[in-house]
């Protein structure tokens, strides 16, 4: 057997370098790194050794850094993705928000984080964690809660089982998640006779699981005593590349559907049996449908509390859940009959099961109506005062084109942009699985090296904007343009309103009242402009639109910064969520939110 000696870091690089999609791509697009001393000699080294076979970019933050490897993962549809590297300590815990992120959206990510020695002999290392009762743990088994796959890497020859694993895991479709690998830094640096053949070129396929034939049976007879089905499309649907096999099966069959916030954009919003979106953040004519059909098929998603209401949107008392999913752990959730397969290839099988079996055509005036009525909330103000956040969305809805992006992921835009936002079929990016603040920035940046001809609009408060923002000046300085619409309602708008309508008083999420010797004023447009955007205020909506066509000439990130009334919502559309109000209070408004909260309650258990 022919063997090269390597350190186990050039190892792991070299090995990564080699491991291709169906399409003769890397699966590993390449590597984000911050630099420190659990990693910077031994894989520094090795990433400087082999920078032509993987690309290694210097992020700010590890944990945005990961953002943007999790936006490209999600964007690439899962056939691709990146890795991330930190040292061991706060580098590493900076990266577990982002490991659940991924893991709670199902998506690849590859973290290697620098680990304490292996042998032990300088113990206790700088930045190591120790456990009095345990000399086992360290900072990285922090990961375990949230990762798919956790190895630690003690000696070099260990990567002979631990990455065939890693990558195994990322490109299961069922399976598929983060995964961290714990790289001591002793080992990093030892050298090992690896095989030659280890480093051969090696092609990853995605699988597309078939149906079980007796699911598979159970599921058409179930859609063929259905009267009045109704298709909520998921992530899945969009991670299988379904998209035009969901339209197909839809028409064929004559079902209407509506998309969850990681399924928006599968289908083109003008597609008539696209009746928007379900749930909490949903339109009148999706909750609508749902709320009367005796059969939900589910199409690769998990059902969060968002997507049914918290189970008061399928109000049918009769009716059934079905579910498509790759995964069983998701297709068998609130006992539902469950189809576990690909969606594209379930679709197909079930279409062909169905026959020529279709359901009457639903009366489009719900649609109409809908759309009216966002038309309404949407338009230009006419009025003194400042914007909402829904006439925010009509300026950039009205100067969208067919590769336009929406992209977010926490406070008051996910709900709105949901609700109100028309996207072309791919249009559409958001992180609502973890909601997690701080995304918006660094995703954009991911959206934009996975789709360069998109025009990526990026969607963030003030609030998550101060959490994270220094990706913007990687993008700067790797010329990836996109733009940031930065509105300003001076705090956590979107808690104050969830606050107030669960009868608390205004409390510690606007500034205004939060405990602050001086109300701040924050310049927005110096700060995005110091790190190298091109940055400018907007003098209400009029003046936003024009700016935002302005913005796609430019080769860097283009940031608009634009004041908003914190309190009025969409306006339209909405169902109810499951937010615990106190039983018991001094507030006469707590109280009254109460029995509101309770007979709501009442309809959930009912069903």
């Amino acid at each position: 057997m022919k063997t090269v000696r390597l350190t186990a870091a050039q190892a792991m690089v070299k090995w990564l370098s080699v491991q291709n999609t169906e399409e003769s791509e890397r699966f590993i697009e390449g590597i984000w790194a911050i630099f420190g001393h659990g990693n910077v000699a031994g894989l520094g080294e090795a990433l400087h050794r082999y920078r032509d076979a993987v690309p290694t970019w210097r992020g700010q933050n590890e944990q945005t850094m990961a953002h943007a490897a999790i936006a490209y993962a999600k964007t690439m549809k899962r056939r691709r993705a990146m890795a991330v590297t930190t040292s061991i300590g706060p580098g590493a815990t900076n990266l577990v928000t982002a490991a659940a992120l991924a893991h709670v959206n199902r998506l690849p990510l590859l973290m290697i984080c620098g680990d304490v020695f292996a042998g032990r002999r300088p113990d206790p290392v700088l930045q190591q964690v120790e456990d009095f009762d345990d000399g086992t743990i360290s900072a990285n088994d922090c990961f375990k809660p949230v990762v798919r796959y956790f190895d630690r890497i003690t000696r070099p020859e260990h990567l002979l089982t631990c990455l065939p694993r890693a990558l195994a895991v990322m490109t299961d479709p069922a399976n598929c998640g983060p995964v961290c690998l714990a790289f001591c830094q002793d080992v990093q640096a030892e050298a090992y006779d690896y095989p030659e053949a280890f480093f051969e070129p090696n092609v990853w396929r995605i699988r597309r699981p078939e149906p079980d034939p007796r699911e598979l049976a159970d599921v058409a007879a179930a859609l063929k005593a259905a009267k009045r089905p109704v298709i909520v499309a998921g992530g899945g649907a969009i991670y299988s590349g379904a998209e035009g096999t969901l339209v197909d099966f839809a028409k064929r069959h004559g079902i209407p559907l509506c998309e969850t916030q990681a399924g928006k954009g599968a289908v083109d919003w003008e597609e008539a049996l696209n009746l928007g979106s379900p749930g909490v953040t949903g339109g009148d004519a999706a909750n609508r449908a749902l709320a009367e059909a005796d059969l939900v098929l589910g199409v690769g998603t998990r059902f969060q509390d968002f997507t049914t209401g918290s189970w008061t949107v399928f109000a049918n008392p009769g009716r059934k859940l079905v579910s498509i999913n790759v995964a069983p752990y998701d297709a068998t959730k609130h006992g539902a009959v469950s189809l576990v397969a690909d969606a594209k290839v379930a679709l197909e099988r079930l279409s062909a099961a169905l026959g020529d079996a279709s359901w009457e055509a639903r009366d489009g005036e719900a649609r109409s109506a809908w759309y009216a009525a966002t038309d309404a909330v949407m338009a230009a103000p006419n009025a003194e005062g400042l914007p909402t956040d829904a006439q925010v969305i009509g300026a950039v809805q009205r100067q969208a084109g067919p590769q336009t992006v929406a992209m977010c992921a926490a406070g008051t835009m996910p709900g709105a942009l949901h609700t109100l936002w028309r996207p072309a079929q791919g249009g559409y990016h958001m992180e609502y699985g973890y909601s997690c603040m701080g995304y918006e920035v660094a995703g954009a940046m991911g959206i934009k090296l996975a789709r360069p001809e998109a025009d990526v609009i990026c969607f963030v408060g003030d609030g998550s904007y101060m959490m994270a923002n220094s990706e913007l000046a990687t993008a700067v300085m790797r010329k990836v343009p996109f733009t940031v619409v930065l509105t300003d309602n001076r705090g956590y708008g979107c808690i104050n309103r969830l606050q107030m309508g669960c009868g608390g008083a205004e409390f510690n999420n606007l500034y205004s009242s939060a405990r602050v010797e001086t109300q701040p004023e924050i310049d927005f447009v110096a700060h995005a402009g110091s790190m190298g955007a091109h940055a400018v205020k907007a003098e209400g909506i009029a003046d936003l639109e024009a700016k935002i066509a302005e913005a796609r000439a430019r080769d860097i990130p283009s940031v608009i910064v634009i004041d908003t009334d914190p309190y009025p919502g969409t306006g339209v559309g909405g169902a109810w969520w499951d937010v615990a109000v106190p039983e018991v209070s001094e507030r006469h408004e707590v109280t009254e939110a109460r029995k509101g909260y309770e007979a709501k309650r009442a309809l959930q258990s009912a069903n």
